[in-house]
């Protein structure tokens, strides 16, 4: 066979789609990150109108340029929580506000084979946003996210998703030296809450771009 690997990711993926589906999520597909990013731009926020926009913290979201296309557009009020102007008090608020916006954008830390989501976050801002709030949830996710069940995905964001982002971040956790979770108490852990999200309610309010491609972490 010619491209095993492609017909491996072309099966799961087709696979994944409909299983996500079969849970109320609406699904696109990408072959790539700039991919994602023209099925955003020219299917999805044509579709949905959105008038004000924010954004959660997502590797796969900043490296497709969305962002600053959220930003940098007039056609859209846009809630960035991440700018580095804003003190720790007015990113906090502006992410109680991001949380009514008409159209939210992340990624996700895992998605299993049954089409669940499943995420841990250090304020909640995000899973928060996911579950309840904004109108509209566009979700950007890579192949290499994709794991058999929830124990799988548990056990990735743990042992590899928090520690690439605390040290990305920076962050003054034990997993920074070790390379693995230490169940920390540290005031900067960033594993505090978890979401699994079987179901979109209402039905198509996540939206979802797959992407054949390992991008994120």
């Amino acid at each position: 066979m010619d491209k095993p690997m492609d017909n491996y990711w072309k099966l799961n993926l087709a696979d994944l789609k409909e299983q996500l589906e079969h849970n109320g999520f609406d699904v696109f597909m990408a072959d790539s990150l700039d991919g994602a990013r023209d099925v955003v731009i020219n299917e999805i926020l044509p579709a949905i109108k959105p008038g004000t926009v924010s954004w959660g913290g997502s590797g796969t979201l900043a490296a497709s340029g969305l962002c600053d296309y959220l930003r940098d557009n007039p056609e859209y009020e846009a809630l960035d929580t991440w700018d580095k102007a804003l003190s720790p008090g007015e990113k906090y608020e502006l992410r109680r506000q991001a949380l009514l916006v008409d159209c939210f954008f992340t990624g996700t830390n895992a998605v299993t084979r049954e089409g669940h989501l499943v995420n841990l976050d250090m304020i909640g801002n995000r899973v928060g946003a996911i579950t309840f709030g904004p109108r509209h949830v566009v979700l950007l996710i890579g192949r290499n996210k994709l794991v058999p069940d929830l124990e799988r995905a548990m056990e990735r964001i743990k042992e590899y998703v928090a520690p690439v982002n605390t040290m990305r971040l920076d962050s003054k956790t034990p997993c920074v030296k070790t390379g693995y979770c230490m169940d920390c108490s540290s005031p900067e852990r960033i594993c505090n809450v978890w979401t699994i999200t079987e179901k979109s309610f209402p039905k198509g309010r996540i939206k979802i771009v797959l992407i054949n491609a390992d991008v994120g972490i």
